[in-house]
């Protein structure tokens, strides 16, 4: 039970260490990584910004490594809690909001809905200043209100 709470507080503070990232290293000296992804209309099917996939999977496949061939199975717990967070962050960012795969075209969910608009609000702004909004999972709440009509 215990490695079920690891597994689910990693993926809770995952959110943290992206809004974090993403400000700060790709919004900041990443920048030259995370450019392209800001360019509308890229035309490839990869992106520099893909690289910061293998820059979060690189501490995961280490957890577990380490957590696998030690006594500390708790970090290979801790290395799962990144790998969900990694899978849900390609599930909402890639395919439901970029729609690099077309696997989720329209959806009605309001929780879905709210991550699309704050992200559209995100990359509204084409430059590395002045942009909001850098979480993935979780957004202000004004974003899931209903317009008003």
């Amino acid at each position: 039970m215990i490695f079920a709470f690891i597994t689910f507080g990693v993926f809770l503070l995952m959110e943290c260490v992206t809004w974090l990232t993403h400000k700060y290293v790709m919004h900041g000296f990443g920048w030259f990584l995370h450019e392209d992804h800001h360019e509308p209309g890229y035309p490839h099917v990869f992106e520099k910004n893909d690289a910061f996939f293998i820059v979060f999977a690189i501490p995961s496949m280490a957890l577990f490594y380490f957590g696998t061939y030690t006594t500390h199975t708790y970090l290979f717990y801790i290395g799962l809690g990144i790998l969900f967070y990694g899978i849900a962050y390609f599930l909402v960012h890639d395919v439901l909001i970029h729609q690099r795969f077309k696997w989720f075209k329209k959806t009605n969910n309001r929780y879905l809905k709210g991550l699309r608009k704050a992200h559209k609000i995100h990359h509204k702004n084409m430059g590395k200043e002045d942009s909001q909004c850098f979480g993935m999972l979780f957004v202000p709440f004004k974003y899931f209100q209903k317009p008003k009509a």
